[in-house]
Order: C-alpha cells, then structure tokens, then sequence
C-alpha cells in the first residue's frame, strides 16, 4: 500500500475553522456535511420538541395548580380550627378563674389574669384571618406564579414556544452560518479524500505527500513568466518510480468549470511544477540526492502535472498539464514505465519530506 504523510489541506482548514469557532462535535467530514444537508429538519425537530415540553408544562401547571387549591383549603381549614381551639382554651381559663372561690387578695390577682387573657383572646379574633393568610402566603404566591404562567402558556403558546427555542435555534444557526463559510472546502476536502482513498491501492514503493507547501527564502525566478515564486501549494505530491506526480484536486461542478471568477488551477499548478522542477533537478539538489549516475550524464527526475476533477472535466486539453476524472487517475499513473530503483524512490522521497519539515 503506498505510504501516505500529512493530512489533505482542505479537511486541515474545515477543522481548524471549526475548532476556532467552538464547534467540537463533529467526528467526521460526514458528519459536517450530514449536518448541513439536515439544518431544515433539525431545525423543525428543536421547534416540534419545545412545543411537546410547553405542552407538558402546561399539562404539569394545570395538575400542580389544582393540588395547590385543594392543600390551600386543606391548610385554611386546619389553621384555622387550631387558631380557633387556641381561642376556646384562652375562655375556659377565663371561665376558670372567674368560677374559683378566692380570698380578696386571690380576687385582685385573678382579675388581673382575667384581664390579661380577656385582652389577648381580643387581639386573637381581631388577628384570626391575618393569621391565616400569613400561615398560607407562601402557598398563595406560588399558586399565583404557577397560574400566571399557565395562563401565558394557553394564551401565548407560540411566543413560549420560540423562546423556549430560541437559545438552541441561535446555536444550530450559528453553526451552520460558520459551516457555510467554509464550504467550498468541505468540498475540496470530500473530492481530496477521495483521490487520497485511490491513491493508496498503489504499492509499497509509492510514496504520497498531502498539502504540499514550502516557502522559498530566496525567490525562484520564472524567467518565461517574469513571475517570482516565492512559495509553493499544492494539494497531494505523489512519488513513484516513475517520477513525480504533482496532483491539484478539484471537486467543481460543470457551472463552476465555466466560472470565470474561479482561480485556473492550471496557472496554479505551472508555477508548482516550476518550482519543484528547479529545486529537484537544480545542481545542489543533485549533490544530496543518492540517486545512481548514468554514462550519459545526470539524469532528470521528470514532474508530470495533473488535474483531478472528481465530477466533470472540460472537453478541452491544455499544455503543461493533463486533465483527470477520478476513474482515470490510477490508469495514467501506471501507464508510465519505472526509471527509479525502489530505493532512489524513497530517497527522492525523503528529501521531499525534509524539506517541507517532515522527517
């Protein structure tokens, strides 16, 4: 199986602009396109769950306000016939005492306590219904939330319903708002892995580098394009016996094969060619790279530009670079004889790897 290094760029950037905004949840490039496909029906599904909640709400507040008036009159009742036992003990002290025989001194004091009791079995009736509104407030107020609430529910139960929502509905929308400012590379990242996915069935003495980027200190000078290089992008460079596969993977749709606005991966690929090219067959590189001498002379490490287009490609054909579907890909690759030794091979390989940082 051809050995494969660096994850595809796209799916590098889907992942790294979610995780700068928060969103953690998805596993899988499946999952983030399964989530947009269904925004709609998740959508619809937080609204349909809130309206079955404020149902149940509703249903609960209704019960718990029938229990609420059945223990209010419960309590009223019972406080209010101990308050009223409380009053009948204070009268049958004061019967008491006006009924017992008693020496002058006994009289005075016994009045006195009449007095005393007669006043506070007074301050009883007068405080009888503050008394038992205070021993029942508590249940009074929250009857009075519970109904207020209830009544909104039955009279405003849409407006409940989107508030209820509204906290999740700003999330799932936020999700997908920064979802579909990425989506041109979900995309490429769907059309990359899929070249990925083919490339591996090839044998051990392949070598593939996704998300191939360097950065050139000193630029190159494309004297032909009067263009100055000073880095290089491409999206897989494959490595084979044959040479060096440089691949750009586009997952475009014919009406964006017709799109002017969109950059010409053609141009894009010329210059990576360009670059390589000249690191790779230039007189320094020569000097690092173990690669066996031929009587004739040095020999060139050939780059071959492609273009994967996983959909659809264009009827027409351009110079420095060959137009691929995806089906043709593996075809093309092998229709080339082997130059390389397995070992030169991995040696082109491994200078590529050094010099974009991997090891």
């Amino acid at each position: 199986m051809c050995k494969v290094y660096n994850s595809i760029g796209s799916l590098t950037t889907v992942k790294s602009h979610l995780h700068r905004h928060n969103i953690n949840e998805f596993n899988s490039l499946n999952e983030v396109i399964l989530f947009h496909k269904n925004y709609s029906t998740y959508r619809q599904q937080i609204i349909s769950n809130q309206e079955l909640l404020i149902d149940q709400e509703r249903n609960i507040l209704s019960s718990e306000i029938l229990h609420l008036d059945n223990s209010f009159q419960t309590q009223k009742i019972d406080i209010e016939k101990e308050l009223r036992l409380e009053l009948e003990k204070l009268k049958q002290q004061v019967h008491d005492l006006s009924t017992v025989p008693a020496n002058v001194i006994e009289t005075l004091i016994n009045s006195f306590k009449v007095l005393f009791l007669e006043i506070k079995i007074r301050y009883n009736e007068l405080t009888l219904n503050f008394k038992i509104s205070n021993s029942i407030r508590n249940l009074v107020n929250t009857r009075a939330k519970k109904n207020n609430r209830y009544q909104y529910l039955v009279t405003h139960f849409a407006d409940a319903v989107n508030e209820s929502c509204l906290a999740q509905l700003t999330e799932l929308d936020r999700k997908k708002r920064v979802i579909d400012e990425i989506n041109t590379f979900i995309y490429g990242a769907i059309g990359e892995q899929k070249v990925v996915k083919e490339l591996e069935a090839l044998p051990d003495e392949y070598f593939l580098i996704n998300d191939f980027s360097l950065s050139f200190p000193a630029p190159i000078y494309n004297r032909q394009e009067n263009d100055y290089i000073k880095s290089i992008q491409i999206d897989h460079v494959l490595i084979s016996p044959s040479g060096v596969f440089l691949i750009e993977t586009k997952n475009w749709s014919e009406q964006s094969l017709s799109n002017l606005s969109l950059r010409s991966p053609v141009q894009q690929i010329k210059r990576t060619s360009f670059a390589l090219f000249k690191i790779l067959n230039g007189e320094i590189t020569k000097s690092k790279l173990n690669l066996n001498q031929h009587h004739w002379g040095d020999r060139k490490i050939p780059i071959k530009n492609l273009i994967v287009l996983i959909n659809s490609k264009p009827n027409e054909e351009f110079q420095y670079v060959k137009i691929l579907t995806l089906h043709e890909l593996l075809g093309y690759i092998k229709y080339f004889k082997p130059t390389f030794s397995n070992k030169e091979t991995q040696e082109i390989a491994r200078y590529l790897l050094t010099l974009c940082g991997q090891k």
